[in-house]
């Protein structure tokens, strides 16, 4: 199966609005923070707004989509790690602290 060769977009447009998508999830997650108190449920829509943000920035900024596939599916594997350390932390932080513990 051939890929399609694609080029780098030259235009601002997207970039901006990348940006503007970034700018727009951290002002979300500050006034999640503010407004729940630091609730128990505000973990999981902390770490969606984590991978998304690390999903724009790979698709916009660093254009992995355009890199080989292993390469492209190594950075997808990266960014959904950090939402799972996230959660995984929040729920069960203490057993995760015994196995680390010398």
């Amino acid at each position: 199966m051939k890929a399609i060769p694609t080029s780098p977009s030259t235009s601002l447009a997207p970039l901006f609005l990348s940006w503007l998508g970034l700018v727009t999830l951290t002002l979300l997650s500050l006034w999640l923070a503010q407004w729940s108190h630091h609730a128990a449920w505000l973990q999981l829509p902390v770490a969606a707004i984590v991978w998304l943000k690390g999903w724009i920035v790979a698709r916009s900024f660093i254009e992995a989509h355009l890199a080989h596939p292993f390469i492209a599916r190594l950075v997808r594997t990266f960014i959904l790690c950090v939402p799972l350390a996230l959660i995984l932390t929040t729920w069960f932080g203490d057993r995760i602290a015994r196995l680390t513990t010398l």
